[in-house]
């Protein structure tokens, strides 16, 4: 289910390519490598129950980067890493049954992984990213959609969510009960380098 964190961190990545002609900061300033930094950074999830409510967690170990071509929107690229291991709920039982081989099964798989495949603009300050997300051993396109929310002193931040269906990856354990959407809701910042 949090593999659909890794694909948000990615889309908010690949927004910043969306900057409208008009913006105060062109696309060409905007243009070059960003690495994601977990300083002002957060890749939350959430996935609702019948019941109602939801559960709610986040990853607190990531890495990835941004790299924005300015001739070119579409060859920009969004790699992101996510580090399962570092999933919190706020519940020590609940943490411990994710990492599990039931969800997660951290011992055998250390990573979640989001590689974009396009990017394509839908405003001013918003894209689409589809790229290809790998949990578990498994591989599935997914799409996130980002919004650009800062550019400054070299400093970028984007607004990303997008929903991935966890049966997907093998983690549909405690369905119908829990759904099998994942909503993600992520800020990443990115700082050029």
């Amino acid at each position: 289910m949090p593999a659909r964190a890794l694909g948000f961190a990615a889309v908010a990545a690949l927004c910043m390519l969306v900057l409208p002609a008009s913006a105060a900061v062109s696309l060409s300033t905007a243009a070059g490598r960003y690495a994601i930094s977990q300083n002002g950074s957060s890749i939350r999830f959430s996935i609702a129950n019948v019941g109602g409510g939801s559960l709610n967690g986040a990853f607190a170990h990531f890495t990835g980067t941004i790299r924005i071509d300015n001739r070119d929107v579409t060859r920009s690229a969004v790699s992101i890493t996510i580090f399962p291991e570092s999933v919190a709920t706020g519940e020590s039982r609940i943490d411990a049954f994710l990492r599990s081989d039931a969800v997660f099964d951290t011992a055998n798989e250390r990573s979640l992984e989001f590689r974009s495949t396009s990017v394509q603009r839908t405003s001013g300050t918003t894209a689409l990213i589809a790229g290809r997300l790998t949990a578990r051993g498994k591989t599935f396109p997914e799409k996130f959609t980002a919004e650009l929310s800062g550019l400054k002193s070299g400093r970028i931040e984007f607004h990303v969510t997008g929903r991935v269906l966890r049966s997907r990856y093998g983690m549909d354990v405690g369905t119908p009960i829990y759904s099998n959407v994942v909503v993600f809701d992520m800020t990443l910042t990115g700082r050029r380098g």
